[in-house]
Order: structure tokens, then sequence, then C-alpha cells
């Protein structure tokens, strides 16, 4: 792999041993992947200060600089952790103290999660603690090499931004914090972010529950592969390309994915495929929009609906104002909880404009910081929770053993008014 002399400082202790570490990572890490260099970032989003039992152990008996070499820098060694060299956000991470005692997730993980934000925020780690960090403030501009973790997030960079990320890890994503370099490969260059399949959607796309039924199909397709999606698509919003791109990123392994004439890279079909041949497209009509519903719904069984769960990636402003437009003056059923996950900053906004407190008196709840899948906890006795998200309903029952029904946002607070499950498919 090729140095600069900066980057050979580096390694070679100049900046420190935890830099050093960091780069002997970076390094070790390209030499794997093929890389021929690095390249320079100033945008890193990680998970420092994520609550884990492993975690939690080291930092009892070694203390928050022995957790991040082991767990961030891959190293055995001791040494103090400086201050991050380039801005570094936190993802979404446990659940804070505004879900303590809901679940079983324990009051020590929430303390130990406070504790870290203290010690990284010093260290100039940003503690967003969303899975949407571009709708709290990192926002990317289109080109720029940026290290995020988090398929979600990862995958929206990419496409909507225009950004280059590879799906990083905890490990990567610390060692760039520390020295502003990542590996130069993958989606950081430009040839391997050029669409490899066409698919025509020959069904109206034109809600948020459509764009997640395609891009659940559209992931299943082409797995770790990169579409153009080219048909019957309305006019799609933040939350819109959100949902199809976390569900892309779910069924399959989609980084990077272009919708002619909306995302930044593809002006035009020709564009998106760089000039080259476009392949036959790949058709989704009713059969296929079948398909994906019924996939997604084929964990559920009983109507009796316990948890709805709202805000996968977290609730935009507007997201969040609607369900508590549709909660408006009535009461969830007893016995069925409500949460809309959303960013702690939207949180705060969503307090000032009165939705968190319509979506209170209705018995719901609003959480920030993480989410069920990440925490691995529900409402206790939860056996059946309704989303309108396919991300969570792919994910949620096999993490917790639970039935899960994917529906529209007024299906779902139909179930949590009635406790039960009327959904179906238009």
């Amino acid at each position: 792999m090729k140095l600069t002399d900066e980057e050979s400082s580096m390694r070679d202790g100049v900046e420190g041993d935890a830099v050093a570490a960091a780069m002997d990572l970076l390094i070790r890490y390209g030499d794997a992947l093929g890389a021929e260099r690095l390249v320079d970032t100033r945008n890193v989003a990680g998970t420092m200060t994520q609550p884990s039992p492993a975690k939690a152990q080291l930092v009892r008996e070694k203390g928050w600089a022995k957790a991040y070499a082991v767990i961030n820098l891959d190293s055995d060694d001791d040494f103090e952790i400086p201050r991050m060299k380039v801005p570094t956000c936190q993802l979404q991470h446990g659940f804070s103290d505004d879900a303590d005692g809901l679940t079983s997730y324990s009051k020590q993980s929430i303390e130990l999660q406070a504790d870290a934000e203290s010690y990284y925020s010093e260290r100039g780690v940003n503690v967003l603690a969303t899975c949407t960090p571009y709708q709290v403030g990192n926002l990317p501009v289109r080109g720029e090499h940026v290290a995020w973790m988090e398929s979600s997030a990862v995958v929206y960079a990419n496409s909507v931004l225009g950004a280059r990320t590879n799906c990083e890890g905890g490990a990567s994503t610390g060692a760039a914090a520390l020295t502003g370099k990542i590996p130069y490969w993958g989606n950081h260059l430009t040839e391997n972010r050029y669409a490899t399949h066409l698919l025509q959607a020959d069904t109206s796309i034109d809600t948020f529950q459509e764009w997640g039924l395609l891009g659940y199909y559209v992931g299943e397709v082409v797995q770790e592969a990169r579409p153009a999606i080219v048909g019957s698509l309305a006019q799609p919003d933040l939350a819109d390309l959100k949902h199809f791109g976390a569900a892309t990123a779910t069924s399959g392994g989609v980084e990077i994915y272009h919708i002619p004439g909306i995302t930044p890279e593809a002006p035009t079909l020709e564009a998106a495929f760089g000039g080259g041949t476009v392949p036959e497209a790949i058709r989704y009509g009713d059969a296929e929009r079948r398909w994906a519903y019924e996939t997604l719904n084929a964990q559920g069984d009983s109507d009796d609906v316990d948890f709805i769960l709202l805000g996968c990636p977290h609730a935009s402003l507007d997201q969040v104002a609607q369900v508590a437009h549709l909660l408006e003056g009535r009461r969830l059923h007893e016995g069925t909880e409500l949460w809309v996950m959303t960013p702690r900053a939207l949180r705060t906004m969503a307090d000032r404009n009165g939705y968190t407190q319509t979506i209170m008196r209705a018995g719901g709840k609003v959480l920030t910081d993480s989410c069920p899948a990440m925490s691995r906890a529900a409402p206790p006795g939860t056996r059946v929770f309704a989303t309108d998200s396919a991300k969570q309903a792919h994910y949620l029952p096999a993490i917790l053993g639970i039935e899960a029904w994917f529906g529209t946002l007024d299906e779902c607070v139909d179930a949590a008014i009635t406790g039960r499950w009327r959904g179906e498919l238009a």
C-alpha cells in the first residue's frame, strides 16, 4: 500500500501511539481489500459510545481508553485517546434515559452510555445518536469521501447525497476518526458507483409503503449490486428515499442506487450506467409487489397486536407530525404500546411543536437514541408487533422472537387504537 509522507509519519508514531495503532489498522484493512492507497476524509460516523457487555467489562477493568483501543482500533496496547482528528459523530446506540423502566434494557447500560458520551464528547465526538445523521446536521456534499457505518445511512449518503462511503465497521471508523484516512476502494472509486442492474416499476410507486415494498424487492433481486430504477415513480421525499434505501439494504446489501432525474449521479439513465450498455429491465409489477408484501407479513399469525413501532430509520419531524395528527383526540388500546423513534434533536423540535404531547396524551411514547433492534428490547410481554418499516419487519422477529405485521402508517395507528391488525394490501 502506497503511503504519503504524512501517513508514514502517523504510522511511525509521530502523532502518538493511538494514531499509530489507527494507521496500522487502516494499512492492514486496506491491504486485505486490495486498496492501493488511502483517501482523506473529514466526516466519520461510528459507534464509539454504544454500550455492550464486552465494553462494560473493559471499562470497569481498564477504562474508556482501553475500550477504544480494543474495540475501535483492534489493539491490546495501553495508550491515551487524543481528540478526534476530523469531525466525527456517534450513530444510534443504546436507549436513552427517556426509555428507563420501559423495557428490560438495564439502567446500568443507560448509565454506561451517559458516561461514554461524556468521555467521547471531550474528545471531539458529536453525539447525534441516530441512524439518520443527515437529518440532524451531518450532511456531506456530493463527491465527499466519508467513513460511515449503518446500512441505511450508508445507502442514503451514497445515493441521495452523492457522498462516497463503504459500509464501514467499528474498527475502521475508529481509526478513520483519529487519522482522517480510509482505504480508497469500493464506493470511493467512480467506476464502482455506476449501475449494474435496471429495475422497471410497472405499478405506481406513489406512497411511503410502495417505496418500501419496491425497495425490499429490489434488494432481494440485486443483493449487493447497484440498481437503477425507472418506471411509474412519483416524486419521492426524504422519508420515501430513506425507507426505500433501508429496504434495499435489508433484503440485500445495496449501498448505492440511482433514480434518473432524482439522485445526483444519475441525471439520465445513460449517466447512471456510466455511458455503458443498459441491460434488459427486471420488471416489478403486481406479482412482485404481492411477493414483497407477503414475505414481510409471513412472520405474523395472531391479529392481536401488543406493540406498534414507528420511526425506522429514525422518523423525520414531518413523520412525527403525521403520527400526532392521526392520534389527535384518540387513546391507545389498553395493553398496546406505541413507540415513535426519532433523533433527540428532532424530539426537541417535536416537543416545541406539540407533537410529543399529542402522542403522549394518546398513550404513546416518543423515544430517542436507539431502537428495539439495536438494543434488543421491546415492551415486556410483547408477542406481536406492527410497523410501517420494511427493515424492522424483516429484522425484529429474528432478534426478539416475536411476530410482525407490516403495513401503512394508518394501519399501524389503527392497530394501536384497536389492539387488532386489520391491514391488507390495497
